[in-house]
């Protein structure tokens, strides 16, 4: 069987197989075969893989683990699909240390989850591996996806390397530094006047039509497994221990919600002990439909008909893991917050001034709703806090910058312009 460039050698991807036993449903329960189905064959539910940890020796696992590739596929036997031969290096990001944002926001033990340094520049890379490997058993020939911006250039750069067709359905309004790179990659951009949630209908009925791969739907139960690898990461860069506080910015929720699921998998191999591990969300408040609902009392989540915020990848207003989210929040013990576009931009600069690092707005939304939890208390001494950092800033279309006047090649000029700075 086929194994990834980049695996250590005699390490095999398809040992993902020995703990997959199956496609649980989250509304009934009933547990089916991991076949082409993407919703219960009995109530219509989501699904999700399941798994029998309890067949993973920890001992075993945790030494396939250590031994495997630097990407996601490390983690292959708890992964529902086998790495595909044609696969590139997704994932294994750094966790960066983050002493000076820390000083600031006044948190003791404060770290960066840099998922900007993925092929395409986000996370989305990671949901779109295992996708696109369903899409290959499946013998799929299209892959196709409605998107806010990053996923549409994940989906393209892996439709690339794999030689398959790929359609990407974004809103009208969406960044064009962030649909540059999937017209690159060869996908068929198609621009839709209206908002994300009906941006992904359209997909879905076309989807459906010509029997495309949706990643988003069709491909979700393989493809939202890829966003629990980033807390697996955490864990092990961490030496095998949980951070006390993740922050996570929500679109879908699926980030949010698999990072529960890491959890809960983490916890019953052992890897992990049972530290607690509070799971935060963050939006804009523009299009905060989970971080209002947890702020109301943990009422159902309320869609956003109008998003308007300057996060334009968390714009979506009927998100399809809300109230799941809502769930996974409150069984953590977590918190949200809902930030505005002033503190997001503020957020931005304080990481790229304090850190180095240049996120896109939904960076800009985790930092901000780090600081905001900070300032209530919610963090306490001695405990890790982690912030998922998920897209990458130049991407985006350039703002305003506030910029001096040029200047003679001259020192004198430089000295007169710049003395307050020189003091």
């Amino acid at each position: 069987m086929a194994t990834i460039e980049t695996q250590s050698p005699g390490y095999e991807a398809t040992t993902s197989r020995r703990a997959l036993i199956g496609l649980r449903c989250r509304a009934c329960g009933a547990l089916q075969p991991a076949d082409e189905r993407y919703v219960c064959g009995d109530c219509f539910g989501p699904i999700e893989p399941a798994y029998d940890l309890a067949s993973l020796e920890p001992a075993v696992l945790k030494w396939e683990i250590e031994n495997g590739p630097r990407s996601l596929w490390r983690y292959a036997p708890l992964l529902p699909v086998a790495a595909p031969a044609s696969g590139y290096e997704v994932g294994w990001t750094p966790l960066l240390a983050a002493p000076r944002l820390a000083a600031l926001f006044g948190i003791e033990r404060l770290y960066l989850k840099d998922d900007t340094r993925n092929p395409t520049l986000s996370f989305k890379d990671r949901p779109v591996a295992i996708a696109l490997a369903r899409a290959l058993e499946l013998g799929l020939d299209t892959i196709a996806c409605a998107s806010t911006g990053n996923l549409a250039g994940a989906v393209a750069a892996a439709a690339a390397r794999n030689g398959l067709k790929a359609f990407v359905f974004v809103p009208e309004d969406t960044e064009p530094g962030k649909i540059a790179s999937a017209a690159e990659y060869g996908a068929h951009v198609v621009r839709v006047r209206g908002t994300y949630d009906q941006v992904n209908r359209l997909c879905g009925r076309l989807a459906d039509e010509h029997g495309w791969g949706f990643v988003n739907f069709t491909l979700r139960p393989y493809y939202a497994e890829g966003s629990k690898t980033l807390l697996f990461e955490c864990a092990e860069q961490l030496g095998w221990t949980l951070p006390h506080h993740v922050v996570v910015p929500v679109g879908s929720g699926a980030l949010l919600t698999r990072t529960a699921t890491a959890v809960s998998q983490l916890r019953a191999t052992t890897l992990v002990g049972d530290e607690h591990c509070h799971i935060h969300a963050a939006q804009p408040a523009g299009c905060a439909p989970v971080s209002d609902a947890v702020l109301a009392d943990w009422r159902e989540v309320a869609p956003v008909r109008t998003p308007k915020t300057i996060a334009r990848s968390l714009a979506i207003g009927a998100p399809s893991d809300g109230d799941r989210a809502v769930e996974v929040v409150r069984e953590s013990r977590g918190s949200a917050a809902a930030v505005s576009d002033e503190q997001i931009a503020d957020a931005i600069r304080d990481l790229a001034t304090n850190e180095g690092i240049f996120v896109e707005p939904a960076g800009g939304v985790n930092v901000a709703t780090a600081r905001v939890l900070a300032e209530r208390g919610v963090f306490h001494a001695g405990e890790t806090v982690v912030l998922y950092l998920t897209g990458n800033g130049y991407k985006q279309e350039p703002r305003d910058l506030d910029l001096r006047p040029a200047i003679a090649p001259d020192a004198d000029e430089f000295r007169e312009i710049y003395a307050e700075v020189l003091r």
